[in-house]
């Protein structure tokens, strides 16, 4: 079986997916339910609500694609990164599912560097405030300074509200644009 039901009841084929398949309730809700770094917070924290930080951290006219950088996770799960870059597989089906993504969100498949830098400055914060204190340095996080805020983690739910938000505020923004 190549297929996963998602919540608003479609089948997902991960196989032969479609952009068809691809529905903003159902990214709403599953990364609302996915925690970062694979649980090992001291809180819940979602990657929905780590979206949405990435989302805060870039100019306007990148902050659907920073919503949505993390979206293939809803249909694949969040895996992690040490990981992620030994597991060729997983890294196609991400692709397949990241194009899909872009397809149906008519955004470009090469995220902006603001994206890659504001996800990289998210981290950070959350290495900061939400991990078990260690001396250990994260490369990745060389010279990337955290943000100056404190998270607070959010609940599932507030998570799921607030990231649906956003996304359909981004998706009517772009729709006026088209529509000008």
């Amino acid at each position: 079986m190549s297929q996963i039901l998602t919540v608003t009841g479609k089948r997902f084929d991960l196989f032969e997916s479609d952009a068809d398949m691809i529905d903003p309730r159902d990214i709403s809700h599953s990364l609302a339910h996915l925690c970062r770094f694979n649980g090992h917070t001291r809180d819940f924290y979602s990657v929905a609500q780590h979206s949405c930080i990435v989302a805060d951290l870039v100019p306007d006219e990148h902050k659907l694609a920073a919503l949505l950088h993390d979206a293939t996770e809803a249909y694949l799960g969040d895996m992690t990164r040490p990981l992620k870059q030994w597991i060729r597989a997983y890294q196609d089906f991400e692709d397949l599912v990241w194009w899909r993504v872009c397809e149906r969100f008519d955004i470009a498949p090469e995220l902006p560097d603001c994206v890659h830098k504001a996800d990289m400055i998210a981290l950070a914060t959350e290495r900061r405030d939400l991990m078990p204190a260690d001396p250990t340095t994260w490369d990745c996080l060389f010279g990337i300074e955290p943000m100056a805020e404190t998270i607070r983690p959010w609940s599932a739910i507030e998570a799921r509200l607030t990231f649906h938000q956003r996304l359909m505020d981004q998706l009517a923004i772009g729709h006026r644009r088209k529509a000008a």
